[in-house]
């Protein structure tokens, strides 16, 4: 382990920490003298980007005022950087914390506290008197605080980050006696900032124990170490909460994710990083991790393209877990959007008292260790929702809008909620306080009902209408002309498939023929087939002649005209034919015989086959 490089990081560091060492130098003097702190044992976490500390305080009144109030303190370049803060009573021998119930905070700046300070109170669960102590646990989250270093990196090589913080506990208090330690990803340290009482035991440095320290007492330390692990943010996470009285919450999120990472220097080789993903691709990441509630139905992911397949889920009785894989690696500074969305059962989060219904959900991303810069959660209530309210465990920003959706009349009330800087400790439940009237669920059936049946009725009356403007109008005279033709033609086609129902007749006498050589079943069918025709040519007579007077029939009478010769001749081909297939097989001569004789008739059949069924087609498309 070597000291920070001095012509790196170090000279970067260097002139915010003695300006600020400085500005907190001009109140080296007690602030609040009848508060002293005899223990303080500090943890940081730095496991993951979002930066974890963990305070356990044992504070004591050395005055003879009562007091009720502990003041917190962080530097500018901190608490700009500051997610979450709460604090606990710890008691007991376990020292556990009291009923698990954060104590209240408020931002404070009391007089003698450094410009340089953000400082903030905690009210204590019981005033102390002289001589009277108890212990405290302070929890802050941090994002965005680690610094990669440098700041651009080639797809090969590893993240290297920076921490910057105090060895000694920036407190308002003196303090007797003092530790710090400092948790890593891995023993992979670049270089740590050695003091009086510090060491390196694998991943976690500690510094002390320190005693005696004046209050404002800062002794900088840098960790400059090895992190690999997904550097997810949330630049915008838009969370919309749809309520449906019909038994389903819907959840609908749209990301715009990035790699907050060291940025990628050089171009992207996709075929190195399939080689070996790590070692091509060590500050990458690729794959995150969606913890769903355990009844979470009808999951989706999907971009701007399309459908994402590149995902996985799985599901029991106690969890859902949801693996999501953008299309591509993201490396420091590379963006992706995309939407991921899910069903929840409604009597798992909608509940009612006195009168008032309201919704138990949570507030954060699902996504595994996310900063979020900006999230909005949108919660949709039901048209004909009022009074709304909210009761969330932190502050937030917070309106209401509208929506309009599908069978709506005046919009969807919507509770709309602004957190900035969202980490995995804001995933708490919060509530949504609304007033309905049941009777407002039948107001879509009522409508969809009301639809369907105005609908019927006007199709009825207008299956019903005559909207032609006169009986004795051209256009009223020769729409019904027209149709009085297509339906002759139908009769006429009607008849023609008759006749061609007749031509097969004969034609599977024929096949009957060759295999019994029954003569007279033969000469019989072509008897009664000889009959049918001729009835059948009478009742074309009429209709040709109809067609023919018609004024609209001028253009498809030539057509139908030469259709119903066509087929006569047809008839006539197919009489002769038969005739000679039986007087052949009467005199015995033999099959050879018999296709020679007829081979020139039925060249002529095929033919005017083709010509009636073209002329079928064309007729029928009129």
């Amino acid at each position: 382990m070597t000291e920070p490089r001095k012509m790196g990081l170090g000279s970067r560091l260097k002139l915010d920490l003695c300006i600020f060492i400085f500005s907190i130098a001009l109140f080296s003097s007690p602030v609040f003298s009848d508060l002293i702190i005899s223990k303080f044992d500090r943890r940081i976490d730095l496991t993951s980007h979002i930066v974890k500390v963990t305070s356990n305080i044992k504070v004591e009144n050395d005055g003879n005022e009562p007091i009720s109030d502990f003041v917190v303190a962080f530097p500018d370049h901190q608490a700009k950087h500051l997610a979450s803060l709460s604090a606990f009573h710890i008691e007991g021998k376990g020292k556990t914390k009291s009923c698990g119930a954060s104590l209240p905070l408020k931002p404070v700046q009391s007089e003698g506290i450094p410009q340089s300070l953000t400082s903030y109170s905690v009210s204590l669960p019981k005033k102390l008197v002289k001589g009277e102590s108890l212990s405290l646990e302070v929890f802050a989250v941090f994002a965005h605080i680690l610094k990669p270093f440098p700041e651009k990196v080639s797809q090969g090589d590893f993240q290297l980050v920076v921490f910057q913080d105090s060895a000694y506990y920036l407190s308002p208090y003196a303090v007797k006696a003092q530790t710090l330690s400092v948790k890593l990803p891995d023993a992979r340290i670049e270089s740590y900032t050695k003091l009086e009482n510090s060491k390196a035991q694998g991943s976690e440095i500690k510094y002390g124990p320190y005693e005696n320290q004046s209050p404002f007492s800062y002794s900088p330390v840098v960790v400059h170490f090895e992190y690999n692990k997904p550097y997810a943010v949330a630049q915008k996470l838009v969370r919309e909460i749809e309520i449906s009285h019909w038994g389903n919450v819907q959840i609908t999120e749209h990301y715009n994710l990035v790699h907050g990472g060291a940025i990628l220097k050089g171009e992207f080789s996709r075929l190195d990083h399939q080689m070996s993903s790590y070692a091509k691709g060590a500050s990458s990441f690729s794959r995150l991790v969606a913890k769903l509630p355990p009844r979470a139905h009808s999951v989706y992911y999907r971009d701007e393209i399309g459908n994402i397949s590149t995902s996985n889920l799985q599901s029991n009785s106690k969890k859902t877990e949801l693996e999501i894989e953008p299309r591509y690696p993201l490396f420091g500074g590379w963006k992706t959007f995309f939407t991921f969305g899910y069903g929840l059962p409604l009597k798992d989060y909608l509940f009612e008292a006195e009168g008032t219904r309201f919704v138990n959900i949570s507030f954060g991303s699902p996504i595994d260790e996310l900063v979020v810069d900006e999230l909005i959660v949108k919660v949709v209530l039901p048209e004909g929702s009022s009074d709304l309210s909210v009761s969330i465990p932190f502050p937030v920003e917070q309106w209401q809008e509208t929506k309009v959706s599908h069978l709506d009349i005046s919009g969807r009330p919507v509770m709309v909620l602004r957190k900035v800087n969202a980490v995995p400790e804001h995933n708490q439940h919060f509530q949504v306080y609304y007033k309905f009237n049941c009777l407002s669920l039948l107001r879509e059936p009522l409508m969809l009902i009301s639809g369907f049946f105005f609908l019927f009725v006007a199709g009825i009356a207008y299956s019903h209408a005559d909207f032609s403007i006169s009986k004795s109008s051209a256009s009223y005279l020769a729409r019904v002309q027209r149709e009085e033709v297509q339906t002759i033609i139908q009769q006429l086609e009607n008849i023609i498939s008759r006749c061609l129902a007749i031509r097969d007749k004969l034609e599977v006498s024929l096949r009957e023929l060759s295999r019994t050589g029954n003569v007279q079943a033969c000469k019989n069918a072509r008897k009664a087939a000889d009959n049918l025709l001729k009835e059948l040519l009478k009742e074309l007579k009429p209709l040709l002649t109809s067609l023919q007077l018609s004024p609209q029939a001028t253009q498809i009478f030539p057509k139908v005209e030469e259709l119903v010769t066509k087929e006569r001749e047809l008839q006539e081909r197919l009489i002769t034919k038969h005739s000679i297939v039986v007087d052949c097989c009467e005199k015995k001569l033999s099959g050879r015989e018999i296709e020679n004789r007829v081979a020139p008739i039925q060249q002529k059949i095929t033919a005017l086959k083709q010509d009636v069924d073209d002329l079928l087609e064309y007729i029928d498309e009129f």
